[in-house]
């Protein structure tokens, strides 16, 4: 058996993850990181190391293999999950996840633009300001189009707007070092999201050239958020990918 532990990306809770399960045959967890959901922390000083340590946390009563699946900023903490866990992950998915250059941060994963931005911040949460994500999601005719893809319909909206999904984030977890090179024998498939306005292709195409070893990739035609545009799709691929982890 294998099972998918589903790991969400920033400003977001492991609910972001509710039409895809549905539509799986395989066995899942969607975890929360430190924060937010079944796991409240102070997100001015909770570090990218204990949402790692959360994740590994999470999974430790499994004791099937494991198929960690990440979207976004969550592919931040996979390489620390996986050396913790190296026993029974068998296959790493990201999907138009972070991953910087070996021992970078997640600043190195974004915009030149949201990158200045975020130091930025970095800079005054070091000089004593308490700082996190807003947690009010943006309004709903700017999500509309926000993700890149086909425009949100109005209950799509509706889904990632609920504070049970939406949430305010800390910035700490892109100010870490992260290491790839540690789980370099894990086969890897990367999802890209063709038409991905948050993490543009030209960006998902240089993290993966970032990667130790080259992964599998497999391009959907979608935007940022396929768990909710195409869960149907995604979960096929998905289950696949579980029953054939190598």
């Amino acid at each position: 058996m294998t099972t998918l532990v589903l790991v969400h990306g920033g400003s977001y809770t492991g609910q972001y993850w509710d039409l895809l399960i549905p539509e799986l045959s395989s066995e899942s967890l969607a975890v929360d990181l430190p924060g937010r959901g079944s796991h409240p922390a102070d997100l001015h000083t909770v570090t990218l190391n204990e949402a790692v340590d959360s994740v590994a946390g999470d999974i430790s009563g499994i004791d099937d293999e494991i198929v960690i699946v990440a979207h976004s900023s969550g592919g931040l903490v996979v390489p620390g999950v996986v050396s913790q866990t190296k026993d029974k992950v068998r296959h790493i998915v990201l999907n138009a996840a972070s991953v910087p250059p070996e021992g970078g941060q997640g600043l190195d994963c974004m915009h030149e633009r949201h990158r200045d931005s975020v130091r930025s911040i970095g800079d005054m949460i070091a000089a004593g300001d308490p700082i996190t994500t807003p947690g009010e999601p943006p309004e709903p005719d700017r999500l509309r189009r926000a993700y890149g893809g086909a425009e949100l319909d109005d209950d799509q909206i509706a889904f990632l707007r609920d504070p049970i999904r939406f949430v305010p984030d800390t910035y700490n977890f892109y100010f870490s070092p992260v290491h790839w090179s540690s789980v370099a024998e894990v086969p890897v498939t990367y999802v890209l999201n063709l038409r991905d306005r948050a993490v543009p292709l030209t960006l998902q195409l240089e993290m993966i050239s970032r990667l130790p070893a080259p992964p599998r990739t497999i391009p959907l035609d979608v935007g940022h958020m396929p768990a909710v545009t195409m869960p149907v799709v995604l979960a096929a691929l998905l289950d696949g990918i579980a029953a054939y982890p190598d």
